[in-house]
């Protein structure tokens, strides 16, 4: 153990004491003898010197042995003791101190453990008042949740100062699109609570939407809302309606205030792409139009002459016959387009084939009460579907086949079919005729209690697909086939990934919307009140100036005192050398796990975004820190926003501590290891740590940015550099 300077100090004043000691006891017995004597004892000790001064040695070592003893029961272990009971006060859930020492320490230790464990009773019956007196506050943000959750489309909702407060998963896969790197950080960069919405919009496109609305608010509209449309870096296009966000409350103008807005976001760059080339269809057939027309009268006037040649009057029929042709094409063109546009202007929505295949089983299973197997389900293939009518179509077409035919069992496969998806019902035994298909294809749909106007020729319309009739001579068997789009590649990930996340917040904060944009330098605001960024990096070894690489980033944000666990940063790199072993026995990161991974030069940039407008937070960050700015030559990347290390600021808080390693400071402040060595399980405890690192820094007099990095460098292990 780092032996302290008190200490030092202690044993130097006791060494000196016995210096003195030993002289004062030789002066004196010097000054009792008589000269002869003292010639004598001259001769005697003068050769034995060293041997006095091993004597003092020894006995100082004696001492200052004894003194650390000492030091370490009655100074040490009671100073330790003040620190974890520091920690315990600052708890948030049941904890204990293990105490060591003299009998009397244990003892005090014992009786903090017992007031700590009424405390913990008092809190917890607290807890379960406050929880049933807020039941119905929660019950509102669990609907909250659901509505966010439930929503297709996007939205996000901010205060005036453009920090995002609430968003749903929607809004973040549709803002991945401004993304410079959509397939690194998935949007996280750009949205998230309490980033800003200026890193995607412009600032005075959102300013003057803003000032739009309080003109319509000033003159009493019910409904004050605006809309603008802005682009993504990929084309697309984004319509983006801003309402306010009202509190009820009214301004010095005695107009109603708004303390924030909400945006509603639309891709219309399908829309926009059919209406433009809507428009140069028309425009197309109005110009070709009157020139086939000015032709035509031309040819018309050169044919009423009755002296006209026959060559040249069949060279004006011709023309006649190929202008009529043009504009004949032209209007078929246009025919074609509108009615497809008015195809894919029903609303179809992104559906997993199988969940379709299993409704359609059910449904009909229930209608026609027949047995209904499923047969060769592509498993993979999302559907863009309007599922309501598609499933009336096919328990209609069943309900037929068992009526009429009385067939006993149905299949139903699923298969890919190019770039559509075939969707066959299957059963076995009689065939019918063409004229029967045509029938039933055009009769409006009835079976059992069910009438739709709609008939299935309409169905198959909507969705721009086809549907005809086919028999398996060989297998005795017959089915219709319905050929279904499919959802394009992003619609699938998309879909694919709102299936997969629980979207219910962890997506909002409120209490943001008291939040303004502060004046004060960084470096003098509260620790509490400021955005983190916490990481941590995995490498190939840890001599970062000898060549070793980055293979691994992992990092989470906290905003307003929370740990934002779903706005994350994880990716692994690929570090173009070998992975030692050793390092792979820590980390376990393989080779063939970064091989194939976006380089350094493509995360970093990436990261950089991430971690922008927030302060940097790792443990031991000197060696993080060494790392990321090595690759700024080769990057353009810099990393220029303060940096807090929990480390130094563990030693501040605990300076009697004998270790401040992660997982002391974890198993100190009760908090559960997971994934530990792996980037994102580091930066996680790491985060966990620094939010209980707070309180105790603030009970120092340590409250802000600037009074934390000054303490954090007057300690011990300040002195560590890579």
């Amino acid at each position: 153990m780092r032996l302290e300077r008190r200490l030092i100090l202690v044993m130097a004043v006791a060494g000196l004491v016995l210096a003195g000691w030993l002289g004062v006891t030789l002066a004196l017995l010097w000054f009792t003898l008589e000269p002869e004597q003292r010639d004598i004892v001259g001769k005697l000790i003068s050769p034995r010197f060293a041997l006095v001064g091993m004597s003092w040695a020894l006995a100082f070592a004696l001492v200052a042995a004894g003194l650390r003893a000492l030091w370490r029961t009655y100074v040490n272990l009671p100073a330790r003791l003040l620190e974890e009971t520091r920690v315990l006060l600052a708890a948030t859930g049941a904890q204990q101190l293990h105490p060591r020492g003299s009998p009397e320490l244990r003892a005090l230790g014992d009786a903090i453990n017992a007031l700590a464990a009424q405390r913990d009773l008092l809190r917890d019956d607290m807890a379960c008042q406050v929880t049933q007196a807020s039941q119905r506050v929660q019950q509102e943000k669990n609907r909250l949740s659901a509505l966010m959750a439930e929503l297709t489309q996007s939205v996000v909702v901010c205060n005036l100062d453009g920090r995002i407060l609430l968003y749903n998963h929607r809004a973040r896969l549709q803002l991945r699109e401004f993304s410079q790197t959509p397939e690194l950080a998935a949007g996280a960069e750009l949205i998230g609570i309490g980033r800003s919405i200026y890193a995607v919009f412009d600032r005075q496109m959102v300013a003057h939407a803003l000032e739009n609305i309080h003109q319509r608010m000033v003159r009493g509209a019910a409904s004050p809302s605006t809309q603008f449309v802005t682009t993504t870096p990929s084309g697309q296009l984004l319509r983006v309606q801003m309402a306010p966000v009202r509190p009820g409350q009214t301004d010095a103008n005695n107009v109603d205030a708004f303390s924030g807005f909400v945006l509603m976001l639309d891709n219309v760059t399908r829309n926009f792409e059919q209406e433009s080339l809507r428009d140069r269809l028309l425009h197309g057939l109005t110009e070709g139009s009157r020139s086939s027309l000015a032709s035509m009268q031309a040819a018309l006037d050169m044919l009423g002459y009755a002296d006209i040649e026959p060559e040249m009057r069949e060279r004006f029929m011709r023309v006649l016959r190929e202008e009529l042709t043009a504009m004949s094409g032209r209007i078929t063109d246009l025919a074609q387009h509108t009615t497809q546009g008015l195809k894919t202007r029903w609303p179809l929505e992104e559906m997993l084939g199988t969940d379709l295949v299993t409704a359609a089983r059910r449904q009909i299973e229930a209608y026609c009460e027949r047995s209904v197997t499923a047969d060769s389900v592509d498993e993979t293939l999302w559907l863009k579907v309007e599922s309501f009518s598609l499933l009336q179509a096919l328990t209609y077409l069943s309900s037929r086949l068992v009526d009429e035919f009385e067939v006993k069992f149905l299949r139903l496969r699923l298969q890919a079919a190019g770039s559509r998806a075939q969707l066959d019902l299957i059963w076995t035994g009689h065939a019918m005729s063409t004229e029967t298909v045509m029938t039933w294809e055009m009769d409006a749909m009835r079976f059992g209690a069910e009438s739709l106007p709609l008939t299935v020729r309409d169905v198959v319309e909507r969705h721009g697909g086809e549907m005809w009739f086919e028999r398996e001579r060989v297998r005795h068997e017959a089915f219709f086939r319905f050929l279904l789009p499919l959802a394009t590649a992003q619609e699938q990930l998309e879909a694919t990934q709102l299936l997969q996340s629980d979207s219910r917040p962890e997506y909002y904060d409120f209490d943001l919307f008291q939040t303004r944009a502060q004046g004060s330098e960084l470096d003098d605001q509260l620790l509490s009140e400021l955005s983190y960024t916490v990481f941590d990096t995995e490498t190939t070894g840890l001599n970062p100036s000898d060549g070793d690489e980055i293979i691994q980033i992992g990092a989470a944000r906290i905003v307003n005192g929370k740990l934002l666990r779903q706005e994350i940063f994880e990716q692994l790199v690929d570090p173009q050398r070998l992975i030692p072993p050793a390092s792979t026995e820590i980390h376990g990161i393989t080779q063939s796990r970064v091989k194939g991974k976006p380089g350094i030069g493509a995360v970093l940039p990436a990261f950089h975004a991430f971690a922008r407008d927030t302060v940097l937070v790792a443990h031991n960050a000197a060696f993080d820190m060494k790392f990321l700015q090595l690759k700024e030559a080769s990057t353009g990347v810099a990393f220029h926003q303060p940096v807090l290390d929990t480390l130094l600021l563990s030693a501040v808080v605990h300076p009697n501590q004998e270790s401040h390693q992660l997982e002391t400071l974890a198993e100190g402040f009760n908090i559960t290891l997971q994934g530990r060595h792996t980037a994102m399980g580091d930066a996680m405890v790491t985060a966990e740590v620094w939010l209980r690192l707070i309180p105790l820094l603030g009970a120092m007099g340590i409250r802000t940015l600037r009074q934390a990095r000054q303490a954090a460098q007057e300690t011990y292990y300040a002195r560590l550099k890579y």
